[in-house]
């Protein structure tokens, strides 16, 4: 059996190629996939959005999962002790990866906890939801008193998931449940966009889905699918690295890489039919983020037949999405914390499950200010900060996530250089990389350009990224 990281014996390993496929793309599959590709894909112009985004996954995503994994196997490190093997002057890259990780799962875990607090309500108390979906939403945050459920109960259900499977390790603990979850998102996934396209006037839906019209492309929309590409494939945050570093040294990079991509963007287009048909056939207006996934989608369930039940089968959807990235997530960290300071995984999930905790309550806290007072905290002389909640992701989502990306491809490209990240691909002749020209030009310049394309765009310009 494979052991743990920090056991001072041998460093975890997947049991299986289809153990680390189904977790590398469980990572990818996130709440991004469910209820923002859907969003982006509707405002993009639906089949136009659609083919920028296969095309950007294709090229740019692939490029920069694969100079993540390379970095892992030939390392066999966590994303800070990878750097500091191949440079010591660059550890700060995976530290900046780590970093962010560590961010996300704070306020990742909240909305996990959201998420089961609506499976729990469509099953007891559905009618509640529908009388006024926004009051409800307002409600679990705390609108009249203290979030408990929202802040508290909910997101320590989810955050204890999270931890025991951690504890478990990798083959036991994280293979296993990837295993278990994926097959079941993708059933539960499969089943709801049927009963999304059949539905009375779903039809209009699928050809805005299907008919491209490329009138509706300009800056704005390349950019979106830019970000959503790499915030979906969880680019930029030491995740691939870590992953990747629990491979045996016989796998097939390069398969497993499309693979993953692959499994990736079915989710997201399939999330796509799942909501848009829907949205058109019930006249609900779409939105992008967390106030469209609880708030918008109860229209859509009131008014189709059976909506409580379908209703209750998307948030278990959903669930099994957070649950796998939020895993893939706390690794990361974990993975840092166990190697690097020589501490028991046990120990390490603790205390980043505490602090991460408390960062995610201050982020739901956030969000309740901002739904009572607007998104901004409003101080003296007329001097305004964003919320702590909008800061928090913008921060991550928009800086420290493309940030991270565009570290990982320049070191490979230009620090540590592609021929030895060709040499890891390969395995000294057991596996021909066919595209190693290509791939050397897109992770040395075409990569990179992209990652600051989306980094200049979303400061600079304000558009909408995450």
């Amino acid at each position: 059996m494979s052991q743990t990281p920090g056991d001072g014996k041998h460093r975890a390993q997947w049991a299986s190629s289809l153990g680390f496929i189904l977790a590398a793309a469980g990572s990818a599959v996130g709440l991004g996939n469910i209820w923002k590709f859907p969003g982006k894909a509707y405002n993009g112009g639906g089949a136009s959005f659609i083919i920028i985004y296969i095309i950007i996954v294709a090229v740019i995503g692939t490029t920069a999962m694969l100079a993540e994994f390379v970095i892992g196997r030939n390392t066999q490190k966590n994303a800070v002790g990878a750097f500091r093997q191949l440079n010591k002057k660059f550890s700060w890259v995976g530290g900046l990866g780590v970093f962010t990780g560590f961010l996300i799962f704070g306020y990742y875990s909240q909305v996990g906890g959201w998420v089961i607090y609506y499976i729990v309500s469509y099953i007891v108390c559905p009618g509640r939801i529908f009388a006024d979906p926004k009051l409800f939403f307002y409600e679990m945050l705390g609108q009249n008193g203290f979030p408990w459920l929202g802040a508290i109960i909910c997101p320590l259900i989810f955050m204890g998931l999270v931890i025991f499977v951690i504890t478990k390790g990798v083959e036991v603990g994280i293979e296993k449940i990837n295993k278990i979850l994926m097959p079941s998102l993708f059933v539960l996934l499969i089943i709801l966009t049927i009963r999304s396209v059949t539905l009375p006037g779903a039809a209009e839906g699928l050809h805005y889905l299907l008919t491209p019209d490329f009138s509706k492309l300009n800056f704005n929309t390349v950019l979106m699918a830019l970000g959503q590409a790499f915030f979906s494939l969880s680019l930029g945050m030491g995740i691939m690295v870590t992953y990747g570093s629990y491979l045996k040294k016989e796998e097939n990079l390069v398969k497993n890489v499309g693979l993953i991509c692959t499994l990736d963007t079915i989710v997201a287009l399939m999330a796509g039919f799942m909501i848009i048909p829907a949205v058109f056939a019930t006249g609900v207006e779409p939105g992008m983020g967390g106030g469209f996934a609880f708030v918008s989608l109860a229209g859509v369930f009131e008014k189709m037949p059976g909506g409580p039940i379908f209703g209750c089968m998307f948030y278990l959807l959903l669930f099994f999405a957070a649950l796998t990235s939020a895993i893939s997530i706390m690794e990361g960290t974990v993975a840092y914390v166990t190697e690097e300071k020589k501490m028991s995984r046990k120990k390490a999930t603790a205390i980043i499950g505490v602090l991460t905790f408390i960062i995610g309550i201050f982020y739901t806290l956030s969000q309740l200010y901002a739904s009572i007072k607007g998104i901004w905290f409003d101080f003296a002389n007329g001097v305004t900060f964003p919320a702590f909640g909008d800061f928090l992701e913008f921060l991550t989502d928009r800086l420290l996530t493309p940030l991270g990306s565009l570290t990982f491809c320049i070191f490979v490209g230009w620090v540590w250089t592609t021929k030895k990240g060709i040499a890891e691909v390969e395995r000294d002749g057991t596996y021909t990389f066919k595209l190693k020209k290509i791939w050397s030009v897109l992770v040395k310049f075409i990569a990179p350009l992209a990652i600051l394309t989306i980094l200049i765009g979303g400061m600079v310009f304000g558009l909408a990224l995450s």
